[in-house]
């Protein structure tokens, strides 16, 4: 079947606005640790999935999906050591506080739930999130959407904070965490509880800002002191992406008391779940049974402890952190090269670059920013964009991500930026 073919059917069947990257879309066939391979027999290095987190198709966890599909699935209201051990092994993670855990489908399931256990403890109903953010696709969550646009009214009980970046807006920590109390005074004038701060950890889809050292533990302590709750969301930043830590959160000093997760958690087995604080689990589930037909059935924990394996057996989190830091080198080489390089971004193999038209006024450089990932996808490798200018490189390989993949990284962006 032709590309064109395909096309045209998927826009029949899905409708046109159903959404695919790049000008000349992929079709893809395979995948392999950092490579993809297209329906023509091209490969491709992978410098975007996270859902691939331990790699695409790595052979141990397809090995457990495999095995324990053949001897039993089930739902989850039946004893099974696997989502016992799964659920040991992952709270084993966290702080000590976080030791209970709730399984489900996806990042959205686990926000959606989340934001239940935290109206249930607090009695509140109002919400803070960035007023650039996403957090997933369920009826409450996409009136919560900021990034993206939804048909979803944002009713009263939703407030927005500006999450600090120094290099655009020249905002301090202070002046954005006196933010958050301000909107938590404006609430409570209009009758309004706080329930909870939902915000992704290493701001992903804010465009990866370098936040102040400080800003979301002075947030997190105006939300406390209102009586609301922290929920950490991730979905991308988390198992290990950033290098220097298992979880974004734990980059900040702060301990939330929910965290939500999806994507990487079952290297692309729908996966995801809430730990939490044993007290907001059992105070909300005496009065609301909560029970999910798929979330933590044995093969999903097969498949679930498979990757906490290869992190750890494959010292994924020490390579995100060592290959990280040399990709950062590079990415300051290319910026002292290009003036099109306002800024470099992100931590562990969560990374991204700035574009801007001019470095004095920082105009953003979309349409530019635009063409390169066209270009790069055109040269062989793929990556994306983001942020509120939609300006910023994004960049998330598989943790397996080596220096050899990130060399082919870096002299593709090399030419690509110097091309345009």
């Amino acid at each position: 079947m032709t590309q064109e073919t395909l096309l045209d059917r998927r826009t029949r069947l899905l409708g046109k606005h159903f959404p695919l990257f790049y000008d000349r879309p992929l079709h893809l066939l395979r995948g392999e640790g950092v490579w993809l391979y297209d329906a023509d027999g091209r490969r491709y290095l992978d410098v975007y999935n996270n859902v691939p987190h331990v790699g695409h198709c790595h052979p141990r966890v397809v090995d457990a999906l495999c095995t324990q599909a053949r001897m039993l699935n089930i739902h989850t209201r039946y004893l099974h050591e696997n989502i016992v051990n799964y659920a040991e092994r992952l709270t084993a993670t966290f702080d000590d506080d976080l030791k209970m855990a709730l399984f489900c489908c996806s990042g959205t399931e686990a926000n959606e739930l989340a934001l239940r256990i935290a109206s249930k403890h607090t009695g509140g109903t109002g919400i803070i999130v960035s007023d650039h953010s996403y957090h997933g696709n369920s009826a409450t969550l996409a009136a919560l959407t900021t990034a993206f646009p939804t048909s979803e009214v944002k009713g009263p009980y939703i407030r927005t904070i500006r999450v600090p970046d120094p290099y655009r807006d020249g905002q301090t920590g202070d002046a954005t965490a006196a933010e958050v109390a301000t909107v938590i005074r404006e609430m409570e004038a209009q009758g309004i509880k706080l329930a909870a701060l939902l915000v992704d950890t290493l701001f992903s889809t804010e465009g990866l800002p370098n936040v102040p050292e400080g800003w979301l533990k002075s947030a997190v302590d105006h939300v406390h002191a209102a009586g609301g709750l922290f929920i950490a969301d991730e979905v991308q930043p988390g198992f290990g992406r950033m290098g220097s830590h298992m979880w974004g959160y734990q980059a900040h000093g702060v301990t939330p008391d929910l965290v939500t997760m999806g994507k990487p958690m079952g290297n692309g087995h729908p996966l995801a779940g809430v730990v939490a604080r044993g007290n907001l689990v059992n105070e909300f589930a005496a009065e609301s049974m909560y029970f999910n037909t798929f979330g933590g059935n044995p093969v999903s924990a097969a498949v679930g402890l498979a990757v906490l394996d290869v992190i750890r057996d494959e010292n994924l989190m020490e390579n995100a952190r060592a290959v990280g830091d040399y990709i950062q080198a590079g990415l300051h080489k290319l910026a002292a090269n290009y003036d099109i390089i306002g800024d470099v971004r992100g931590r562990g193999l969560f990374f991204g670059l700035e574009l801007v038209r001019d470095r004095t006024t920082r105009e953003p450089a979309p349409r530019e920013t635009s063409r390169i990932v066209n270009q790069m996808r055109e040269n062989g490798v793929l990556i994306s964009k983001i942020g509120r200018h939609e300006n910023v490189l994004k960049m998330r390989p598989p943790m397996l991500f080596n220096r050899e993949h990130a060399d082919l990284l870096l002299s593709t962006l090399d030419r690509v930026i110097g091309s345009i």
